[in-house]
């Protein structure tokens, strides 16, 4: 391993460390914060109970669906504003002010749209996180080097294998950037707003458990979602250095 990632494993655990130390000797309330140790013990019992599978499969496929739409759809309004000047003039001040609006206040407008169910979560969670990809693949392929079109000009490639060959690998690194933020901001917008109206899902446990003074619960369900995150992201991220390092020879 590089020394920043030993630098980074040795922070994490010291942190997770501390906060057990502090736990056990009482230095933190356990109606404040529960151990890390304890949290782990929580999450494989709230896992192995019987009611919990349901509320599971409603978050993780509608984060999944949110996740596929803005993933798929924010490239391609993306690329078709880079690739279509006037449009992005005419967009471009629309998606600077964007994350300026509050969504989760258009989340009981959903509703009366789409009824209750996953529907309005899945569209505002795609709402949430689609141009944070659009902001990407325009961010990535601005930054494709111009020697490089040259190059493909000098070599008579064809349009699609320009873009293949040339723009989209230049532009991977803000992509995959793209993609984290996409999958992050599709688990916010679908785990709160299960918090604010949904009658199941983990962010409507998560919420119930807090109302209940139910820590152990709480706890585990929030070390779920950033197993899962984390997970995630770091296999991009991993991917992602794989790719460095094959360009850079």
């Amino acid at each position: 391993m590089s020394k920043a990632t030993w630098i980074r494993t040795a922070v994490l655990i010291g942190a997770v460390g501390a906060l057990e130390i502090a736990c056990r000797s009482g230095a933190i309330a356990a109606s404040m914060v529960i151990a890390p140790s304890a949290m782990v013990v929580a999450l494989v019992e709230t896992l192995q109970s019987d009611d919990i599978g349901a509320h599971l499969s409603q978050t993780l496929s509608a984060v999944a669906i949110a996740m596929s739409l803005s993933i798929v759809g924010g490239f391609v309004i993306g690329f078709i504003l880079n690739w279509v000047p006037f449009l992005r003039r005419a967009f471009s001040p629309f998606l600077a002010a964007y994350y300026a609006i509050p969504h989760f206040a258009f989340y009981p407008l959903l509703i009366v749209i789409f009824g209750l169910g996953s529907t309005p979560l899945i569209v505002l969670a795609t709402l949430f996180a689609m141009v944070a990809m659009i902001l990407a693949t325009m961010a990535g392929l601005d930054r494709v080097p111009r020697v490089l079109l040259k190059t493909a000009r000098i070599h008579r490639l064809s349009l699609l294998d320009e873009i293949w060959r040339i723009r989209l690998p230049a532009a991977a690194p803000h992509l995959l950037s793209g993609l984290k933020l996409a999958v992050a901001y599709s688990f916010i917008g679908v785990i709160a707003g299960e918090f604010i109206l949904s009658t199941s899902g983990i962010g409507h446990e998560i919420a119930f458990a807090y109302d209940n003074f139910d820590n152990p619960r709480m706890y585990a369900l929030i070390l779920f979602v950033l197993a899962i995150v984390t997970t995630f992201n770091m296999a991009v991220y991993a991917y992602e250095r794989r790719l460095m390092r094959r360009r850079g020879a």
